[in-house]
């Protein structure tokens, strides 16, 4: 069912974050234990996840750990040298399998996950996660699902190049994010899966407003 929610600045979301990491509660886990049942409800056949060295990275590969463990194919190509480690390999343990670009044939997939980067990138996408979109972007058959928002999207702005990976969903977590509904982010998000994690963000502070097709507890 569609709900109005408010939206919020990246810097407002880490600010609400803050606390709560500092405090030890686990975000990642519950985000990529949403993430995660969203993803099954595809009922993935064969999943990529292109993962990037920043905290939506992990919770992709938190999520694809989970979706292996359900015995889906699971390959994970990383965009970045530096990788969430633990999550990486929970998910090899589950049964994932690590590829290289140049082994990518994105028409095996029928879901993707991207996991690349965050709110706090900026920018259009660069080096190996630009390349590896670029390929990707061929895979018009597969569902996307995008990590909190489609790599390359400014989370504020909504501002972003030709090489983003438009998401048939998006899984935001905590809040949704102001460039989802400003700029490209209509175009790119697709529907909006908000997750409610702990979050705790003042309504009054909110920069905008945004539809969501669905509001779920983490």
């Amino acid at each position: 069912m569609a709900t109005t929610v408010p939206t919020f600045t990246a810097a407002q979301v880490r600010a609400a974050e803050a606390p709560l990491l500092a405090g030890g509660v686990p975000l990642m886990r519950r985000a990529a234990a949403a993430l995660a049942e969203v993803i099954a409800e595809q009922n993935p056949e064969r999943m990529l996840v292109p993962a990037g060295p920043g905290d939506n990275g992990g919770d992709a590969l938190f999520a694809a750990a989970d979706i292996a463990a359900r015995g889906v194919p699971v390959d994970i190509l990383r965009t970045s040298d530096r990788v969430h480690e633990e999550a990486l390999r929970a998910a090899m343990e589950a049964g994932a399998t690590g590829i290289r670009l140049d082994e990518l044939d994105p028409a095996v997939y029928d879901v993707i996950v991207d996991g690349i980067l965050g709110i706090g990138a900026r920018g259009a996408l660069r080096g190996q996660a630009r390349d590896a979109v670029s390929a990707l972007l061929s895979a018009s058959a597969a569902v996307v699902i995008a990590v909190d928002l489609p790599s390359g999207l400014d989370a504020d702005t909504g501002a972003a190049d030709d090489v983003v990976l438009a998401a048939t969903t998006t899984v935001t977590f905590g809040a949704v994010k102001a460039g989802l509904t400003r700029g490209e982010g209509p175009r790119l998000c697709g529907r909006i899966v908000l997750v409610d994690i702990g979050l705790k963000v003042n309504p009054d502070d909110a920069v905008g407003e945004a539809t969501v097709a669905e509001k779920r507890a983490g």
